[in-house]
């Protein structure tokens, strides 16, 4: 078997009468590397359908973490409304100013 293989890397095994007699040995070892090629393909293009769902679960991550911030706000801002409803006071009509005096010399 290691003397066909060598004759094979050699190229000996074609030119010579034992080709005919191994044409189905030749055609396996065709099959075999065609389909590790397939297969080494098909590996490639899973890593890379893989990054690109990863690189989405990110964002989706990204996206509900401003979410629930916003939504954080909004609990706040609707908890407070509700505190002063129930003291009884009401929002002011003009909201308070600040008044700046500048000194001239």
């Amino acid at each position: 078997m290691k003397k066909g293989l060598l004759d094979i890397l050699k190229g000996k095994f074609l030119v010579s009468g034992d080709a005919p007699k191994n044409w189905l040995f030749l055609l396996f070892a065709s099959f075999l590397a065609a389909m590790m090629i397939s297969s080494s393909h098909q590996a490639d293009k899973k890593v890379h359908e893989i990054a690109a769902l990863n690189e989405e679960v990110r964002a989706l991550r990204s996206e509900f973490v401003e979410t629930r911030r916003d939504l954080q706000q909004l609990k706040l801002e609707s908890s407070l409304k509700h505190t002063i409803a129930s003291k009884g006071l009401k929002p002011s009509v003009s909201p308070p100013q600040k008044i700046i005096v500048k000194e001239t010399r």
